[in-house]
């Protein structure tokens, strides 16, 4: 009995032939003889081949449907011998220039090389790699590691382009695969010699390669026959066929020239006989053509093209059907004759034929504006889609700028376009309107604005068309296109928004850069309450590469000026509290300054008012850099260094090193002295300001590294001193500051150019002409030179003495000499020298150029004739207002010194009563030298008057400010300053409001404040006064007056509103209808309150009137919801519900994926399912809720699906039945002729590899045995014993 494989199959239904019912008591062998043998059932894989080439691979079930893949992976070796070798040098073999070669050749192909010598001393190269990498790798072999031969081929000329081939593709060929290098003669070189250079057998193959493609050459023929261009058409045939058959039928290659190119010669090609029989073909149809009849006929130019057709279409079309030629004129020709060439008999239909052609179509026009154009195209062309639709071919075309639409098509299809046409414009024309309106295209961009915010907006709005000139057309006209009354609204709206540009304003303001990330801020928030403040000002800081000062305001004039203070004052804040320094400190006294939890530090920053930063604690650096007011910054620096002494044993000491060595003892970026520091403990070295003049060197840090630091310093001084070079020149003393230049920019270059250090005399110095020039050699003899030509060029310069009373110097060098330093930059650096105060002298010296000294000459005496005509004015102001009216620094009054043109002094300020006059019961004391401000800055002289009685109906001194200029400037600026005191107006504002009008934080009352630049006092609550005060100029009460009952007139507006808001109703509804009303995540009652804009509240769980919905808003608004509220109650009582019984099996098919195809049940038949929960009663329940009609439709669909799908539940389970072998013989199942049928034994098939020897086993084999059923590349446990699946391939 053989041994039979028993497997399990469930889901091929192919296999059921396999399943073998065992007959009650029959034997087993019946079944063996059906069963199919295991080969036939699972055919072997192929084996692999181990036959030479050529053997043919028995076919199999395996090998017939897979295709064995090739590698892509190639291997060939290359022998080159001894005698051609390049590198002869056996002791070198794998290195020198040989082997550099071959990973040069690697890099380049991307293939593998291996080299080894032959017993021969011959080279062999194994290359491996992709077939063109190889194919690359030996050509480089051939020509870089193997001698080169050459040789010459000699071909006819005409050949040697078959041998370049298209675009050099065959040349290049030819190349890799003979591993040669072949050049070819040029088409203007008469030679016919090819060379070709490489190895022997690669010139051998080469030249093989060549002489074949020439010998193939040698067999074609090429033939050119001349025939008149008007029979042409009849050697082609309609549609090129005839010529194509004559091709196909000799198989040579017919060029027939095309009718655009005016050439008679027809060019045959190919092999002799071919070409001999082609031209004999061609002959003859000419022949038959030559004397065929023609007529000549006139048709219109303009019709021309459509009896030619669609890329000559038409023309082949009657050639086709008549045999007849139609010879149409060129385009650039005047003639209308058109040539018929045919048979006689054929030349009416072919006239028909024309006349028919050029008839079909017609054109004609349609009057439209040109503007209206693009309206009747549509958007997208959408409306001209509609005819050409219905009308494909018609073609209607519109030419810009002239006031018409040419219609072009079939003559049956015209009128209806026209009248079409005609229809669109008539409509346009009546309802359409443009209108040109006049802007400088300086405002164009704005109109746009950024992204064409602005003109979208307008466009959206009143539904028109604006065209705005582009800027390379500098047009000032603006079309405006659409609606009557929408292109009059949008031209009003373009005007004023143009009229609005007119009156802006552009002002540059001067923002040193480094204050501009403070000014934006993190991340723009700055910058953004500044744009909030003043939302019309555009604001435009420069690119920070461009290293710009200039910040650009633009907006309308009173914005741009307020803003502009604004920053003004942001930035003075900054330079104020911008000072820093930085303290050393050494590291392990940090930790005691920050003090527990930072209470030292904190306690420093509160008190002097300053930032102080400490490095982080992994870092290196000692420094405590402290920011702020300049005198808060010494203070904290001060008590840091305090806390430092306290807690060590600190030395201080000074060593004096001569100051002109100072910059080399420091080095480039501090790089000795940190050296030195380093080196003694973190000593801390302070050398003095450079250009003090100052030798003193400071040395802090504990005694004994202070005391290493101070020999260190004064050893490397001394190497320095030593080493330098000086040199010493004389110039006067009046050209010390020429030479030196403005802000040291002349000598600053001599110092860069040759490195050597200039020192000029101090006014101390007893030699004043002497100049001393420090450093190298080389150096010092530079600078002497360059300085020598500069003393030289000075005697060009003149100088001049002009006499200028003393009263009036002090106009010229007030304000640190501003008028001296604007006459100096605008005469070209004249020097202006006034006697020292005390001096008593009116002589005045000029120096520089001729030239510019005569000018600033002039324009000075032009401001003395000015001041000689002076007045001086007093103007009484309390004083209580003169801080107000000076304005912050000074800037209000400095303000009008400028527009007016005058000087103004403000008395000393006096606080008190005791401070007026002497004191009492003692000798007359001097009056307290208090500081002037005048012009709204501080002046240092003093003064000291007598005392004088006082006249009590005489204005107060303190009151009294004094104005200087010309009279009638002097009469302007009492004015400008009278309107600058500060005048207070009360407004009666309701108490309840007050709160509103201060705002969070008191947020509304400053924006009000800076808004109008006045103070807004608010009594205490306590008071309980209706009464606001508000404080400020003159011209700035009225609008914060306005300002703040238009606040009010708000505030009382919104609680009227919030009294109308607060509006109550209650609406009864049964809380099991409250899920429902609520909708699913909220979706059906957040729509009725957004709808009704109305506050909706749900009883909460443990409230006692479940029933009870209270809606919150205006009344009408409340009684909306409620209704709304109420129709779907009454709809939801409306509802039945019913319940079926639908069979468990199929619940989860209805409810679908994640519940879609009940909730697609649900929205289809506006119905509410609900499916029973796991471990209910009963599990085929399901209740349906809706409308009765809807209720019964749901039911029917539900029970239509139940039974569709269980039609699939009983046809799944009748396939399980087969597929679940039964093991109790009690449970066999019985046959259809109601027989037992015993169990299945699955798929059998006979000779199963596992059956070894003579066993005759009936047992299915182990699947889970690696032995029997082994995994693929996964190596068998037994080793000896041979696979059933054959030989180990892997």
């Amino acid at each position: 009995m053989s041994s039979v494989a028993v497997l399990t199959q469930e889901s091929f239904n192919e296999h059921r032939s396999g399943l073998v019912a065992e007959q009650a008591g029959g034997s087993s062998s019946a079944g063996d003889e059906e069963a199919p043998a295991y080969k036939d059932a699972f055919p072997p894989l192929p084996e692999k081949a181990a036959s030479p080439e050529g053997t043919q691979e028995p076919v199999n079930a395996w090998t017939s449907k897979i295709r064995p893949l090739k590698s892509s992976v190639i291997t060939q070796v290359f022998h080159v011998p001894l005698e051609e070798r390049k590198y002869k040098d056996i002791n070198q073999f794998g290195e020198g220039d040989q082997a550099k070669v071959c990973v040069d050749i690697m890099h380049k192909t991307g293939a593998h090389l291996e080299l080894s010598m032959a017993k021969d001393q011959g080279l062999s190269i194994m290359v491996s790699g992709k077939l063109d990498a190889v194919m690359k790798a030996r050509k480089e072999i051939v020509s870089r590691l193997q001698t080169q031969a050459s040789a010459t081929v000699a071909i006819p000329k005409e050949h040697h382009r078959f041998v370049i081939g298209k675009n050099g593709e065959k040349l290049q060929e030819l190349e890799l695969k003979t591993a040669t290098k072949i050049q070819i003669p040029r088409p203007d070189d008469p030679s016919n010699h090819i060379k070709i250079s490489g190895t022997k057998e690669g010139l051998e193959k080469a030249k093989h390669e060549i002489l074949l493609i020439s010998a193939e050459q040698d067999k074609r023929a090429v033939e050119r026959v001349n025939i008149d261009k008007v029979f042409h058409p009849f050697i082609t045939g309609a549609y090129n066929k005839l010529v194509a058959d004559m091709m196909q039928e000799t198989g040579a290659r017919i060029n027939v020239p095309p009718p655009s190119v005016n050439k008679t010669e027809i060019v045959i090609t190919g092999e002799k006989e071919q070409v001999a029989l082609a031209v004999a073909m061609i002959k003859k149809i000419y022949e038959g053509k030559k004397n065929a009849t023609t007529i000549a006929v006139e048709v219109k130019k303009s019709q021309h093209k459509y009896v030619i057709g669609p890329k000559g279409n038409t023309l082949q079309e009657i050639l086709e059907k008549t045999g007849v030629s139609v010879e149409i004129p060129p385009s650039d020709s005047n003639s209308e004759t058109v040539i018929l060439r045919g048979e006689p008999d054929r030349l009416g239909q072919a006239l028909t034929e024309v006349y028919a052609k050029a008839n079909s179509y017609t054109v004609s026009s349609v009057e439209a504006p040109s503007w209206l154009h693009r309206f009747i195209i549509g958007k997208k062309g959408q409306n001209l889609a509609k005819i050409t639709q219905q009308m494909p071919k018609v073609h209607i075309e519109f030419t810009e700028g002239e006031d018409k639409i040419t219609l072009e098509g079939p003559t049956k299809d015209m009128q209806m376009v026209q009248s079409q046409m005609e229809a669109i414009v008539t409509d346009l024309v009546s309802r359409m309107d443009f209108r040109e309106i006049s802007v400088d295209p300086r405002f164009h961009r704005h109109l746009i604005g950024k992204g064409g915010a602005n003109i979208n907006r307008i466009k959206d709005l009143h539904k028109v068309s604006v065209r705005i000139p582009p800027d390379n057309e500098k047009s000032h006209l603006i079309r405006i296109e659409g609606d009557p009354q929408g292109v009059q609204e949008a031209s009003k709206e373009l005007l004023e928004l143009a009229s609005r540009m007119e009156n802006e304003r552009t002002k540059d303001l001067i923002i040193e850069q480094r204050f501009h990330r403070a000014i934006i801020g993190q991340k723009g928030e700055k910058i953004k309450d500044v744009r909030d403040k003043f939302p019309e000002v555009i604001i435009n800081f420069p690119d920070p590469a461009a290293k710009s000062d200039i910040v650009q305001l633009r907006g309308p004039r009173n914005e741009v000026e307020k803003c502009s203070k604004f920053m003004a004052k942001m930035v003075a804040d900054m330079v104020e509290n911008g000072f820093f320094l930085s303290v050393p400190i050494f590291k392990q006294f940090h930790k005691n300054i920050i003090g527990k939890g930072g209470a030292n530090i904190k306690k420093i920053r509160e008190e002097t008012n300053t930032r102080i930063d400490l490095p982080a604690e992994n870092s290196n650096s000692e420094m405590i850099v402290i920011t702020g007011k300049k005198e808060n910054c010494e203070a904290a620096r001060i008590r840091i260094l305090a806390i430092q002494k306290e807690l060590a044993n600190i030395t201080e000491m000074e060593v004096s090193i001569p100051s002109k060595l100072h910059n080399s003892l420091i080095g480039s970026k501090g790089r000795f002295v940190r050296s030195i520091m380093e080196e003694c403990g973190g000593v801390h070295i302070h050398f003095p300001t450079e250009g003090s003049g100052i030798d003193t060197v400071t040395i802090r840090g504990p005694a004994e590294e202070v005391e290493k630091a101070k020999k260190q310093l004064l050893s490397l001084a001394q190497d320095k001193q030593t080493k330098s070079h000086t040199a010493e020149l004389k110039a006067k003393p009046e050209y010390h500051k020429f030479l030196i230049g403005k802000g040291g920019g002349n000598i600053r270059k001599v110092r860069d150019s040759t490195g050597a250090r200039i020192i000029f005399p101090t006014p101390d110095d007893e030699d004043q002409e002497l100049i001393t020039v420090v450093g190298t050699e080389e150096a010092v003899r530079e600078a002497q030179k360059e300085l020598e030509e500069l003393i030289k060029s000075l005697d060009n310069v003149v100088e001049d003495v002009m006499n200028v009373d003393p009263k009036h110097h002090r106009y010229f060098v007030a304000r640190r000499g501003q008028v001296l330093r604007d006459i100096a930059d605008e005469y070209g650096g004249v020097m202006v020298s006034f006697p020292r105060s005390g001096a008593n002298s009116d002589k005045v010296t000029l120096k520089g150029a001729k030239d510019c000294v005569e000018a600033a000459k002039k324009r000075m005496l032009e401001i003395i004739e000015d001041l000689d005509a002076q007045v001086t004015m007093e103007c009484v102001i309390p004083q209580k207002f003169h801080r107000s009216i000076m304005g912050p620094k000074g800037s209000r009054i400095q303000g009008i010194t400028r527009d007016h043109n005058v000087q103004i002094k403000f008395p000393e300020r006096v606080d008190g009563p005791g401070k007026e006059g002497p004191a009492k019961g003692g000798p007359a004391a001097p009056l307290a030298e208090a500081v002037v401000q005048e012009n709204g800055e501080a002046n240092g002289e003093m003064v000291e008057e007598p005392a004088a009685p006082v006249d009590p109906t005489a204005p107060k001194k303190c009151d009294i400010i004094v104005l200087s200029g010309r009279k009638e400037r002097c009469e302007a600026a009492v004015e400008a300053l009278k309107a600058l005191v500060p005048v207070t107006t009360e407004v009666e504002v309701p108490f309840e409001l007050h709160r509103y009008i201060i705002g969070q934080k008191g947020s509304g009352i400053r924006k009000m404040m800076d808004e109008f630049e006045v103070n807004i006092q608010v009594p205490a609550p306590e008071l309980q006064s209706d009464i606001i005060s508000i404080t400020g100029l003159a011209n700035h009460l009225d609008r914060a007056k306005e300002g703040l009952l238009e606040r009010v007139k708000e505030l009382t507006a919104e609680q009227e509103d919030r009294s109308l808001r607060s509006f109550k109703l209650t609406i009864t509804v049964d809380p099991k209808y409250h899920p429902k009303i609520i909708g699913r995540k909220g979706a059906i009652i957040t729509n009725i309150r957004t709808e009704h804009d109305v506050n909706i509240q749900f009883p909460d769980k443990n409230d006692d009137n479940q029933d009870q919905i209270t809606i919150t808003g205006y009344e009408h608004k409340a009684t909306a919801a409620k209704d709304a509220i109420q129709a779907i109650v009454d709809e939801l009582e409306e509802m039945v519900s019913e319940d079926i019984t639908l069979d468990a099996r199929v619940h989860a098919r209805i409810i679908g994926a994640r519940g879609k195809g009940i909730r697609k049940i649900m929205d289809e038949f506006k119905v509410d399912l609900r499916f029973p929960q796991p471990g209910a009663a009963d599990p085929n329940q399901v209740f349906v809720t809706g409308r009765p009609e809807l209720v019964d439709e749901a039911i029917d669909h539900l029970l239509n699906l139940e039974e569709e799908y269980m039609a699939d539940v009983n046809e799944n389970e009748s396939k399980m039945t087969y597929m679940k072998p039964t093991g109790d013989r009690g449970a066999s199942s019985m046959d259809e002729g109601g027989r037992e049928r015993g169990s299945s034994k699955g798929f059998v098939v006979r000779e199963a590899p596992w059956q070894t020897g003579s066993e005759k086993v009936r047992e299915a084999p182990d699947m889970s045995s690696s032995e029997d059923f082994p995994s693929f590349g996964a190596p068998v446990a037994a080793a000896n014993k041979a696979s059933p699946w054959g030989p180990k391939r892997f």
